[in-house]
């Protein structure tokens, strides 16, 4: 299979990185403004042309389960409504009464057949559709048909949900996601428990995925968690169109030289980890614990995102004493991401926000955030002109 070839080669590589020191490389440093992180305009481009522009992931098949089922959200002060139909499809709508605006559910998630506005008091199916108006004699003729709810373009695969937030955009799922949906498809998200999830506050968007991107901080920033498990500055990085798959040698990898080459990819989390990443803001970590999915969403201000973390488990708990271990792990993850990542990134954009027209640097050892940065400006850059980054 196409994966299994590509991981045992990244394995092989990052045994070479481990027993060379060294690491995947850029060809050069490059030069990123601090004002990028800062710039209310920049950060407006940013949300009009990438994130109300590409396919955002807005949950998890698993938080859906079942026909009528539905979760709420707002991503870049876009309202949400995603629900489960009867025929096992998901369908992404603004969570928006037709009427005059009105939020239409302020209810995170649950399981529904009919949501009534809080305002008038018109009611919509699961499927959006307009099923009651309050006292129509006296409103006057509507035509129902026309007055569902605005659906949005959605796309269901590998058990992550993703959506056009701009109504009657239909970007090219399968185009953009596609390599990396391919290789998260193989875990069968769709199939597992869903423990739960937390929010964290941190700086920029960027400046919290910028974390995501590399191990080069895992010695100073992650001495008790991080560290001890896996090498810092050792990574291998391998690109699906905008999307990158970053390899990561736990100090166990040494074992794995007597494993045939063909084998290699048998043994994610057992020498080595990947850290799946769809551009712009979804980090995915499989680890034997639990799995952590990262999803950042910008604002309100240039200078803050909050990030949901989603945690999901192969099997359910077996029993309550299980479950409590996955509540504690759920609880250590955020706790580490929150003050050993999100903490350090929110003094970052102090920094940043101080001297805006400093020139940060990325190293050749940071080829993951040098991807990352070539294509947000691609994506910002007049169309006529672009010339898709290379890894």
């Amino acid at each position: 299979m196409e994966f299994h070839s590509q991981y045992n080669d990244a394995v092989k590589r990052m045994i070479d990185y481990v027993d060379s020191d060294s690491t995947d490389l850029a060809d050069d440093v490059m030069q990123v403004k601090a004002s990028s992180y800062t710039d209310p305009a920049v950060w407006k481009a940013e949300m009009d042309k990438i994130f109300k522009r590409l396919p955002m992931m807005v949950g998890l098949s698993v938080e859906i389960p079942e026909p009528g089922c539905f979760k709420t959200l707002s991503l870049m002060g876009v309202p949400l409504l995603v629900t489960r139909q009867q025929d096992g499809s998901a369908k992404v709508m603004l969570n928006v009464c037709s009427h005059r605006g009105m939020t239409l559910t302020s209810e995170p998630c649950g399981q529904s057949r009919l949501f009534t506005c809080p305002y008038h008091s018109w009611s919509y199916g699961i499927d959006g559709r307009l099923r009651g108006v309050a006292e129509p004699m006296k409103f006057g003729k509507v035509e129902r048909e026309e007055l569902g709810l605005t659906v949005l373009a959605s796309y269901e695969r590998g058990g992550l949900i993703f959506a056009a937030l701009t109504p009657g955009d239909t970007p090219d799922f399968e185009g953009f996601l596609a390599g990396m949906i391919d290789d998260v498809e193989k875990k069968g998200f769709e199939n597992w428990h869903f423990c739960g999830k937390r929010e964290v506050y941190g700086a920029n968007w960027k400046v919290a995925y910028d974390g995501y991107l590399e191990g080069y901080h895992f010695a100073a920033a992650h001495p008790e968690t991080i560290n001890p498990r896996t090498y810092s500055n050792i990574m291998d990085f391998e690109a699906h169109g905008p999307h990158i798959r970053i390899g990561f040698p736990q100090r166990s990898i040494d074992k794995l030289k007597d494993v045939p080459h063909e084998d290699l990819w048998q043994h994610e989390n057992d020498g080595y980890d990947f850290i799946r990443l769809f551009f712009p803001n979804i980090s995915i970590f499989v680890a034997p614990e639990i799995t952590q999915v990262a999803q950042l969403i910008p604002g309100p201000t240039p200078g803050e995102n909050t990030t949901i973390l989603y945690f999901l488990k192969p099997q359910a708990p077996k029993d309550e004493a299980e479950a409590a271990e996955n509540e504690a792990m759920v609880d250590f993850l955020q706790a580490v991401v929150d003050k050993e990542d999100y903490q350090l990134g929110l003094q970052v954009q102090r920094g940043l926000e101080a001297d805006p027209d400093k020139v940060l640097m990325f190293g050749r050892n940071e080829r993951g955030n040098q991807y990352f940065h070539r294509w947000v400006e691609y994506f910002l850059s007049d169309e006529g002109s672009r010339t898709e980054p290379t890894l």
